[in-house]
């Protein structure tokens, strides 16, 4: 019974060898080994597969007909290998082939799909899946080679790439404070017109410190809740009431005045944990060339700090 268990590349190497030397001591000198060590070789391919390969006297060394047929079988094997292996190369020296992206709705939407264009001119072998949602993605499961992730980094089982650490801001519209004023502290936003992110885990909770202080969280009044950060985005941009959004998603709007920042002696968050922006993918001893490319690229045009919180800083200067 054959067992290809048995076999392995390097005899199959040196079968070729020697059917087309048939000599024993031509691949020795070849291979820097004995020509008894090449012979005990083919003695165990012969014996794997059950099948004699060569005829051998002390003149000649003949390939049987079992070593013909094996030789074709070989020589395709180990051109598919080395087709494989040049493919493999390639692909090391420059990003080829598909990379399958996952990332968060509206993060996707401003700050990953904007950006494929010029990543795909740079990178013309390089096709791109991307797939946007709100809902937790396991890399692992779903064969995702990169996911752009927003929040706590506790995961083991996959590394990290971390742009930057994630800033929540309170805005409203020049409209909104025009009609209702500016909360004067944290505590009275119970008075206040809230719009809340609902996700799969609830309404967002807002929470605000200053200085040393620790997190407190503070009641409020959603006067409208949704799944969808653009809805509400609209919503603040309108005047209907309060947003307390990521840096990446209203600097923007900071940045050209329409939405203005309040209450910019507290710090501000959703969670008391740390969150930040980052792309994760499988634990790896060799990350692909594609998902280097891409984090690469994506470190290079968010920027140290990220673009989207120039915004802010810009108006922060200006209003000094």
């Amino acid at each position: 019974m054959i067992s290809s268990d048995d076999i392995d590349l390097k005899t199959l190497r040196l079968f070729i060898d020697v059917y087309h030397a048939l000599n024993f001591s031509v691949v020795a000198r070849r291979e820097g080994v004995s020509a008894s060590k090449i012979s005990r070789m083919i003695h165990q391919l012969e014996d794997a597969l059950g099948q004699q390969l060569f005829y051998r006297s002390t003149r000649a060394i003949v390939p049987t007909e079992a070593g013909h047929i094996l030789v074709s079988y070989a020589e395709r094997v180990l051109a598919e290998l080395n087709k494989a292996e040049t493919e493999l190369n390639n692909r090391a020296l420059e990003p080829t082939g598909i990379i399958r992206i996952n990332g968060p709705v509206f993060f996707g939407q401003s700050h990953i799909a904007p950006w494929l264009a010029d990543l795909s001119a740079r990178y013309p072998r390089l096709s791109f899946e991307l797939t946007l949602t709100d809902d937790y993605i396991d890399p692992h499961r779903e064969g995702v080679d990169l996911t752009f992730r927003i929040g706590l980094l506790a995961d083991s089982s996959v590394h990290a790439h971390v742009f930057t650490k994630q800033t929540y801001y309170l805005a409203a519209s020049p409209r909104y404070i025009e009609t209702f004023g500016e909360p004067a502290d944290s505590d009275v936003l119970v008075d206040h017109d809230c719009l809340v992110y609902k996700g799969s885990e609830g309404p967002n909770r807002w929470f605000f410190k200053q200085s040393e202080q620790s997190w407190q969280q503070m009641p409020i009044k959603p006067l409208l809740a949704s799944n969808n950060a653009e809805t509400l985005l609209r919503a603040a941009l309108d005047g209907m009431g309060i947003v307390l959004f990521p840096d990446w998603l209203i600097g923007q709007y900071l940045g050209s005045g329409e939405l203005v920042r309040l209450l910019t002696s507290h710090e501000c968050a959703i969670k008391t944990e740390d969150q930040y922006v980052a792309a994760i993918y499988p634990n790896s001893r060799h990350p692909s060339t594609n998902v280097r490319a891409v984090i690469d690229y994506f470190s290079e045009v968010y920027g140290e700090p990220p673009y989207w919180q120039e915004h802010t800083f810009q108006q922060k200067r200006c209003g000094a």
